[in-house]
């Protein structure tokens, strides 16, 4: 009998959890704007009048990385918790995290608390543990900022969490994710396909056709505002298949957008704290406070900072070209100012490219940096990219 009462406790408290969620985001769909205009969810498109709980699901099912407190200090004697500071190192989390759900779940899969996930999904959970042997871990990042010119505990911009992201991904053997962050607001396709027919990290690996690519561009899209001119072509984004989300938000506020429904950007904030989850190695992770189960934020795009970073994520070279074909015909044939080039070739002027490689090392490179001994609290805003 007292077996029988707790089983029925826990399960009238997973009830009612669920029950809190769901009137959580009912009051998110209430309170949008009344307007005849569907709500674009990276690449997906929904109907508020017939899809509602299909944009719940979809929303919910984003991995989402917050603040957190007391995990093992960053290089033994650094912080202990990323509060003030982590929040774009968070966001990079996120995107990064959507394009391995995408690589090995599809952009289709949702979470669902009452059922079993699949292990794929708790070995990408793994990745991103804060402890320091997880591959994307906040330990990872903020020792590989050090190589940016970033101290542990130093605010980042979207560029140089980008830059972090794509020389710890040469560290994940399992992913073998190719990373590539376009410089000058030019995305070549010569050295994307350079970078994504490369062999693989390990050399007991047959060579692939094509690494799954995550595509980041960074862009400054105004002086201290964005420039009106670029809205319908940064909406335009997130309706493209291949959306992986944008690293922005405002200075020292990152957020990570996901989406936008009329002249609004719905997005994930990191700026809650949380405990750290203590998981042992092989594990199915404590999950539920890995996804944002309260109403989302919405924010003006008019807001936002000009600063950002556009995440695509191209699983197949098809899917690449694909990519390619939409921005040639959405973003550069139909706006009078670009957002970014595209161009087939390297261009000349510009030093060669050398696609990143693995140093032969046994262990990742952000071990082999020291933390420094005096920690910084930037107030910097977001970094200026040449235009």
């Amino acid at each position: 009998l007292c077996m029988l009462a707790l089983a029925l406790i826990k399960h009238y408290h997973v009830l009612a959890k669920y029950e809190n969620q769901i009137n959580a985001f009912s009051e998110f769909l209430e309170d949008l704007p009344d307007v005849d205009e569907p709500v674009w969810i990276l690449g997906a498109c929904y109907d508020l009048k017939t899809k509602k709980s299909e944009l719940l699901s979809d929303v919910r099912s984003r991995l989402w990385f917050t603040y957190r407190k007391k995990f093992s200090p960053i290089g033994g004697t650094g912080p202990s918790s990323d509060a003030g500071w982590g929040c774009m190192l968070r966001c990079g989390q996120m995107i990064l995290a959507q394009a391995l759900v995408c690589r090995h779940l599809g952009r289709d899969w949702r979470w669902d608390p009452e059922k079993r996930q699949p292990k794929e999904y708790h070995r990408i959970l793994h990745c991103f543990l804060d402890k320091k042997d997880s591959c994307y871990s906040i330990h990872q990042m903020a020792q590989m900022g050090v190589g940016e010119g970033k101290s542990v505990g130093e605010w980042y911009g979207p560029n140089t969490v980008a830059q972090v992201l794509k020389k710890l991904a040469l560290f994940d053997d399992w992913n073998t994710l190719a990373v590539y962050v376009s410089m000058d607001n030019t995305v070549v396709i010569e050295d994307i396909s350079q970078s994504c027919s490369e062999t693989p990290h390990l050399q007991s690996q047959r060579p692939l056709d094509w690494r799954p690519l995550l595509l980041v561009i960074p862009l400054r899209m105004g002086i201290n505002s964005i420039n009106p001119v670029y809205i319908q072509a940064f909406k335009e984004c997130f309706k493209m298949p291949q959306s992986c989300g944008v690293l922005g938000g405002k200075p020292n506020l990152a957020y990570y957008f996901i989406g936008f429904i009329d002249d609004e950007l719905i997005y994930l904030d990191p700026h809650t704290t949380q405990q750290a989850v203590d998981t042992e190695s092989g594990s199915a992770v404590d999950d539920q406070s890995y996804h944002c189960q309260r109403t989302p934020h919405r924010m003006k795009i008019t807001s936002l900072d000009p600063s950002v970073a556009l995440g695509f994520f191209c699983k197949s070279e098809e899917d690449f070209d694909s990519w390619c074909d939409l921005v040639q015909q959405e973003l550069l044939k139909k706006r009078n100012l670009r957002m970014f080039e595209l161009v087939e070739k390297h261009p000349s002027h510009w030093p060669p490219f050398v696609p990143p490689t693995k140093p032969e090392v046994q262990t990742t490179g952000a071990e082999f940096i020291e933390s420094p001994d005096k920690l910084f609290e930037s107030e910097e805003e977001f970094e200026i990219l040449n235009v």
